[in-house]
């Protein structure tokens, strides 16, 4: 079949119940969605199949969440390799939703992890209310080396219908029930959206077929690089101190490095630095000028700039999401 999206209502809509796309949202899912997670992506194919999107955003991160609705007598849609992650979880109805050739029927509570190459075709009944979660492959890639110390190749999101965990359903209510409208808000929908990425990986997560784990660097290589960078990161790393750490050439160790982490160096330790400044700035109270400091920025004007395109809000509104009520 390709790579080609299919989607085909087996019976019309019912005229009782007309189904729309909300105008403002699907302006909003125009604009970005196919550059951002592609013509194929889950989203554009419910949008395709006359389902109502009630809310979409984009969290920062590549993240992006939305609520949709669905009600219809009887329709087929199918997915084909949409190139992105999907979490589903269902808020309501969904009793006679089905994946065909999988046994089980979607409730409230109930979720799907669809991975970004699957193929999946579904006869949705009656009434659907349900959240997604999008998010790349490449999310998982900064975490398989740092919560599980694997190398990004050999992990992707399982495909799993209909499976139960009562932490990430809870999550993804709250998500859900949250506003996304403020910088503030969508901070805090960042945050859970996170947690629920993590918890995936850790019981989400399987082993890629045929995974070519040749090129690479050694499990102890990447913990001794990972160790070095986070010890020195207030001070600017170079590409020779990396690779004397890991005993090859600057050469060799840029191409492995990439291989190993899923991101070259200068861009997973800008990542670390990220990384450190959310910790510091959710957990103490420092002034800015020293969590830039300790995060190895220049100066507090370096440091909100680089925090700002990588999280799409500035330090102090983060710390003011992020504050407890």
């Amino acid at each position: 079949m390709g790579s080609r999206l299919y989607t085909r209502s087996i019976v019309a809509f019912t005229s009782s119940t007309p189904v729309t796309v909300c105008p403002p949202a699907l302006a909003t899912l125009d604009e970005r969605t196919d550059q951002s997670l592609g013509v194929q992506s889950v989203c554009r194919t419910l949008a395709d199949a006359n389902a109502t999107l009630e809310r979409f955003t984009w969290l920062g991160d590549q993240l992006a969440a939305a609520v949709w609705t669905r009600d219809t007598d009887v329709a087929e849609t199918a997915y084909d390799h949409p190139g992105h992650h999907t979490l589903s979880c269902y808020l309501d109805g969904g009793y006679r939703t089905e994946r065909q050739k999988i046994p089980g029927f979607g409730a409230p509570r109930r979720l799907c992890a669809l991975p970004g190459d699957h193929e999946s075709r579904w006869w949705v009944r009656g009434h659907m209310h349900f959240m997604h979660l999008y998010f790349m492959p490449e999310h998982f890639t900064r975490r398989a080396v740092v919560e599980l110390d694997r190398e990004p190749r050999e992990l992707t999101l399982a495909d799993r219908t209909y499976f139960e965990d009562p932490r990430i359903a809870e999550l993804c209510q709250s998500l859900a029930m949250l506003p996304w409208d403020g910088a503030d808000e969508r901070l805090r929908a960042n945050e859970i959206a996170h947690e629920v990425l993590s918890l995936l990986l850790r019981g989400q997560s399987t082993r890629r077929e045929n995974a070519q784990l040749k090129g690479g660097l050694s499990a102890s290589t990447r913990r001794r690089l990972r160790d070095y960078i986070a010890a020195n990161l207030t001070e600017p790393l170079t590409l020779g101190e990396l690779s004397n750490v890991a005993c090859l050439s600057e050469f060799h160790l840029a191409r492995m490095f990439r291989t190993s982490f899923g991101m070259p160096p200068h861009a997973w330790i800008a990542q670390q630095r990220i990384d450190r400044a959310r910790v510091l700035l959710q957990t103490t109270a420092m002034p800015l000028e020293q969590v830039a400091a300790l995060c190895g920025y220049a100066n507090g004007s370096h440091f909100s700039h680089r925090f700002r395109a990588a999280v799409g809000a500035s330090p102090l509104a983060f710390k003011r999401a992020m504050a407890p009520f």
